[in-house]
């Protein structure tokens, strides 16, 4: 018996709260004695405490709450019918119903074995809604968002408290304009879908110039849907239907670039399932859900790797866009998910190349040529050039190389004139670059990890705007000078790197975009695990 009083007792302790033995009458225990735990529990707190230590959620709670029961007090069958109601929206989440156990929610609990049940099933909707089911580093190394959610014994006390328990579960969900739109369009064809009455449009490459009787009923399936192209000439493939292909391919998630070629057409057929349109959407919701303690309300920077788009969002409207260049899909250049805070806008930036580049592309051409890649410096620990004709190359490997490369300031540096630092361990951030013509690609994945900015110096300005009336002088006063400058943004500026290939427009419309890391099919697969585990 005494053992089971400890475990209870340890719940107690552990969790910071009083759980100990009065002093025997007429003593006052010694200040910085440890004074004996109670051992007076009873049979059901002792078994209700060995339950719960399993689950660090359950066995702070109830052992900062005295191990006072949730679903075995007065308001049990409320507080249950609340918890019911709750689970039975999972669908609407993109959760699989099968993530929350119904036959332990469907009866009255009456033992201590039914209350765990049924407190398990409410730690895990509240940590879903609140945090999401999968942690993201688990499906890929390089998703490394930090999930940071309320903590989940004092939303159980809050849910336990609160005069509506139903509404307060329902709260728990993201309350996001995006997520909102996430979940209408989960299921729906988010006006995507072509009446069945109309012929289908022939599988063929249609171009602009191109004339065929074919043309017609390709024509009418988009303007079935909204995207009207008025013609002179039905049968030609003309500027304005490109137009209308190509705003249909960026609904869709396709490469928007006005050419009706085989997987346009089959979109435009109904050939793709709508369970895999759906697809994007469930990862999209998951994701959102991480993403639940940031706020997204203030002002921030938004770069959704799979639309090669950053954008400053402010008071939840966007204020300014640009297109940008990513990592490629190899996976040593792949760009992360993660959020952080911009804090310096660097003019005229130096760039000290990350030694991984160093040691795989360039050291190999110095051994063959010492003189090759001769727009960077060699500089030692202390940051002093050395000169070339003093250091034998072929004596190094990629191991033991004591060496780094810096490019000087100028208009041919690998970073540009500006770049937006966020201290980071994976030395990720936004810069500038002279490598301008890949901007007008509709596949920008290029870098070598970083985000090149198409419009960097409307971005600084955009950037400095909060804290000079005049932030176009204030850059080009540093710019001019031709040295490197850190200007300091006060204050700092959040920015969210994230993955999104199905996401909303402003006005809640869909757009989806090319899955270019592959990273949905394990998160997705990661999610229907999830469903499956009681």
């Amino acid at each position: 018996m005494r053992g089971w009083a400890v475990i209870a007792a340890t719940l107690l302790i552990c969790t910071g709260q009083s759980a100990v033995a009065q002093p025997q009458a007429g003593l006052a225990p010694a200040v910085g004695v440890a004074v004996a735990p109670r051992l007076d529990f009873s049979a059901r707190d002792m078994e209700l405490a060995q339950a719960a230590a399993a689950v660090p959620e359950l066995a702070s709670f109830y052992g900062s709450h005295g191990l006072r029961p949730i679903f075995l007090g007065e308001r049990a069958g409320e507080l249950r019918a609340a918890l019911v109601q709750a689970t039975a929206t999972a669908p609407q989440h993109g959760i699989p119903a099968g993530r929350y156990r119904s036959d332990s929610l469907a009866a009255d609990a009456a033992d201590v074995r039914a209350e765990i049940a049924q407190a398990r099933v409410l730690v895990r909707y509240m940590r879903d809604m609140t945090g999401g089911m999968i942690r993201p580093g688990s499906v890929d190394p390089l998703i490394k968002r930090e999930v940071r959610r309320p903590p989940i014994d004092r939303l159980i006390r809050d849910f336990i408290q609160s005069p509506d328990p139903a509404r307060f579960l329902l709260d728990l969900q993201p309350r996001h304009p995006a997520y909102l739109a996430l979940q209408r369009g989960l299921g729906g064809d988010q006006g995507l879908a072509v009446p069945a009455h109309l012929p289908r449009a022939p599988v063929g490459l249609w171009r602009p110039g191109m004339r065929d009787p074919g043309i017609l009923p390709l024509r009418a399936r988009l303007q079935s849907i909204g995207f009207d192209a008025p013609a002179t000439d039905p049968q030609l493939y003309d500027a304005p239907l490109a137009d209308a292909v190509a705003r249909f391919q960026a609904a869709a998630g396709l490469p928007p670039d006005g050419v009706a070629g085989p997987k346009t057409i089959g979109h435009l057929n109904g050939d793709v399932p709508q369970d895999a349109r759906n697809r994007a959407i469930v990862v999209a919701l998951e994701r959102m859900r991480w993403m639940g303690s940031e706020d997204l309300d203030t002002r921030h920077v938004w770069v959704n790797i799979p639309e090669y788009t950053a954008r400053i969002i402010d008071g939840g409207a966007e204020v300014f866009r640009t297109r940008v260049v990513v990592g490629s899909a190899d996976h040593d250049r792949q760009t992360p998910e993660f959020s952080d805070q911009i804090e310096y806008v660097v003019v005229n930036p130096r760039w000290n190349v990350p030694r991984s580049i160093t040691v795989k592309e360039y050291l190999p051409k110095l051994q063959a040529n010492r003189n090759a890649v001769s727009h960077l410096d060699v500089v030692d620990g202390n940051g002093n050039v050395i000169a070339r004709d003093r250091i034998d190359f072929r004596r190094y490997t990629a191991a033991n190389f004591p060496y780094r490369m810096r490019q000087k300031p100028s208009d041919d540096n690998a970073l540009g004139l500006v770049k937006f630092i966020f201290p980071n361990p994976w030395n990720i951030y936004l810069h500038d670059t002279p490598t301008k013509h890949l901007f007008g690609n509709a596949m920008r994945a290029h870098s070598h990890g970083c985000i090149r900015i198409g419009d960097p110096f409307d971005l600084a300005y955009a950037l400095l705007s909060r804290q000079t009336d005049d932030p176009q002088a204030m850059f080009h006063r540093s710019l001019d000078r031709g040295n490197e400058a850190w200007l300091k943004l006060t204050p700092p500026v959040p920015v969210h790197l994230v993955y999104f290939t199905a996401f909303p427009d402003q006005d809640g419309t869909i757009r989806r975009f090319e899955d270019v890391y592959g990273r949905d099919a394990p998160l997705w697969d990661a999610i229907q695990k999830a469903g499956l585990d009681s």
